[in-house]
Order: C-alpha cells, then structure tokens, then sequence
C-alpha cells in the first residue's frame, strides 16, 4: 500500500521485547492449525492454548510472578468449573465476552451457530444457528455491545443485532481470496476487515456498515499467507496487525481523512509468533508512556513486547491517555436481554489503574456464579439457590471457612519461606567465609 508520510504523535513509537528471564519459558504452545491468537491477558494474568492430549487444555500464568514458583506448589486445586455451558453440537472456537453487561457470553463453534448466554444463570438465551452456511472465522462485538460482526469461510461479513436475531448489513467476498478473513467494530461503528485478493495478496479494508456495496478504504500488503490478526485501541484509534508466522507487528491510525487507514510503522524482529496476545490498556505502565503491550508465542516460550511513545517529560501524558474503558459492568445481563444498551464505564489512569476493593461478580437475579464450591460438597450446576436465612448463613460459613484456610495456607508458605531464606543466608556465610 502507499506509505504516505503525515505528522503523528505516533510515527515513532518504540517496540522493544523484554529480557529473556522476563519471558516465559518451556510452554508447549498448541500445534492445533485453529487460526486464532491462541493467547489472551488482561492485567493480572495471561492464558495460552498448550499443546496436550485430548485437547482443550490452556495454561493461566500470573504476570508478576514470572519465576516465583512457592516453594510447596499451589495449595488448592480447582476441580469443579463454576459453570458449565452445553448447547454447541460441535468443538467450539471463540468466545467473546461482552464489553459493557455483566456475565454475557458469547460462544461460537464449527457447527455455524453462535449462540448467547447469561452465565449468571448458566441459560443459552440467543441461539443464532441459521445465520452462517460456512465455518466461523471470527466474531466482533462493537463498543456498546448493541451489535456483532463476523467473519465467515463463504467471504461473507456480517453485521448482525443479535436480539432481533436479524442481519442488518452483509457484503459477499469481502475480501475473493480463499484463506480466512477477520472483522471488527471500531469505536465509530465502521467495521475493519483482513483477508486475502485472489492473487493471495493480504488485505486490509474498512467498511460503513450501513452501505457495504464498496469499502472506505482497501489496501494490498504483501504475498505472505500468514493471516493478519488485528488488535485494536478504541483511545488512540491504532490497530496493529500480526500476521501468524510473520515476525513483525505492524501498526496504523485510523482517521476520517483519506486514505483512513494510515500507515505508522513496523516492529521487527528474528523469531516468527505462532500466536499474540493483547493487554488491555488499564495494564499498561503510563509512567512509562506505554501504549501497547503484546504476548508473543513462541514454539515452545511467551515473550512480551512493550511499545512506547518516547516523552522527555515525566509527567502524565493525557493526548495518549484518554479515559479507558474499565472493567466494571455497566448493565447487569437482564437488562440487556431486554433489550437496554450502555457505553463502557470509563476509568482514569492518570495515576495508573487502581481496582476497586470489591471486584467479586454481583449478584444479580438467579446468578449461581457467586455459590463457589467448597471443599467436600460438590456444586449444583443445575439449581439455584433459594435466598433463605439458613442459605444466607451456609454461604457465609463457608466463606469464613475458605477464607481461614487462605490465612493458615499463606501463613504455612511465609514459614516455609522463612525457614528457606535461613537455609540460603547459612550457605552465602559458608561460602564467603
């Protein structure tokens, strides 16, 4: 595509990949041919599709604790699943949670249905399961969760509001080429597609949803057949794209001045990524004028990459960082299943994001996410608890229980700690005497 040079604030941001004992290493990334990212972060933990018998298995790493591995493992096993959602015929490959009601779950499988659940209640409410001949590429929630685009193997994108259960706008081959092809909302409501020309060149395009006869924009790339995963930021309205098997990362800013979809720059580096995972932008280090943070996978480690605007200034940079999109809930899920829509509520990072004391799930009407399973009794997936006193009680008993056992548990790992650390200052003694 033309590379048009125009003023930025963000021509020149720096990518740089951390150190080595800051990677993750010795992690058996999936071989699966799924083209997904097979990673996902938020700003506590990051989760990656491994390789294992059977299937399915994923691996939950926390961020801050990279190489500190207690010294007696973990001290509880999760063996029951909180909730158990059945209503795909076939495996299923996305998941998308929605971006501004609470416990709304998107899920979508081979069998070409994507279906809608309240988690709370552990209920498929939206079953769309004639929309799609062709498997499911990828599916987009726009910023207010109103609507949903996807992608499919017949070419076909499709923007569609999944509580009239209608497509309200449609565009065969999006892009002629048959490898697949990935669409998403952006913040303005117009859809941002990849995919490949006929001649298997890789393209990018942008799309008004409400005239699709011709896109805003369409650039040609370069004849790589890795697809092109695109990670969006709604404040700064950049996208990045990682090919799968390329090893660069390159980025774009999005305006309404043509050509739109302007060109910034490219991140290099030697080893290709099998897959890429995204933080969102309440993890980032604002002191450090961070505006990216990806995770890149390896064949067999997770390697972050941190992108940043070079400031001389120390002080907080409010042109990079607008108020962002936080975590709490702004609708509860009966009020969007009947038929209610919110922007996400925004949070401040002026000084870094701070979570609220309270971040359990809420409670909401028949919600059986906050009836955790104890120790020895197993948990009702099926029925809801009636809130009676003696229930009211049992719950909080068991909590007092769970959290006892929490302080004895860390209590034990200080002591072990304690005892280690003891053992290690002997040696350093004998050593340097």
């Amino acid at each position: 595509m033309r590379r048009v040079v125009r003023q930025s604030k963000f021509r020149h941001v720096f990518g740089q990949a951390v150190k080595n004992d800051q990677c993750y290493d010795d992690i058996r990334v999936s071989r699966v041919t799924w083209d997904s990212s097979f990673c996902a972060v938020n700003p506590r933990f990051v989760a990656i599709i491994i390789e294992a018998s059977g299937g399915g298995a994923f691996l939950v790493l926390p961020l801050h604790k990279v190489w500190q591995i207690p010294e007696n493992g973990l001290t509880l096993s999760l063996t029951e699943p909180v909730v158990i959602l059945e209503g795909h015929s076939k495996r299923v490959g996305i998941v998308a949670w929605h971006p501004t009601a609470r416990n709304v779950l998107l899920s979508a499988g081979c069998d070409n249905a994507i279906i809608i659940w309240n988690v709370g209640t552990g209920e498929a409410l939206i079953n769309l399961d004639d929309m799609h001949s062709d498997m499911i590429y990828n599916v987009s929630w726009n910023r207010n969760g109103s609507l949903i685009c996807t992608a499919s193997k017949d070419k076909k994108v499709r923007v569609i509001d999944p509580r009239k259960q209608e497509i309200v706008a449609e565009k065969e081959k999006a892009h002629e080429g048959a490898r697949p092809m990935r669409a998403i909302f952006l913040a303005d409501g117009n859809v941002f597609t990849t995919g490949f020309s006929r001649m298997s060149e890789r393209q990018l395009a942008l799309w008004n949803p409400k005239n699709m006869e011709e896109p805003i924009a369409l650039h040609e790339m370069d004849t790589s057949n890795g697809v092109l995963l695109p990670f969006y930021d709604p404040d700064t309205s950049i996208i990045y794209l990682c090919g799968k098997g390329d090893s660069s990362i390159r980025y774009f800013e999005i305006t309404d001045e043509s050509p739109y979809v302007h060109y910034l720059n490219t991140f290099s580096s030697k080893e290709p990524q099998r897959g890429m995972g995204y933080m969102p932008k309440r993890g980032l280090d604002v002191n450090k004028c961070e505006i990216a943070r990806f995770f890149k996978l390896h064949e067999r480690k997770c390697e972050p990459i941190i992108m940043t605007v070079p400031r001389k200034s120390d002080l907080f940079q409010d042109d990079l960082y607008p108020d962002t999109a936080g975590p709490e809930a702004a609708l509860e899920a009966e009020e969007w299943f009947e038929g209610r829509d919110a922007d996400p509520l925004l949070v401040s990072l002026k000084h870094g994001y701070i979570p609220g004391k309270n971040r359990d799930l809420k409670v909401v009407k028949k919600n059986i996410l906050d009836s955790k399973p104890t120790a020895n009794k197993k948990c009702d997936l099926i029925s809801i608890p009636k809130k009676t006193a003696d229930a009211a009680s049992g719950q909080n008993e068991a909590k007092l229980d769970e959290i006892l056992k929490e302080i004895k548990s860390i209590k034990d790992t200080i002591c072990n700690q304690d005892e280690r650390i003891s053992k290690l200052e002997q040696q350093m003694a004998k050593i340097a005497a």
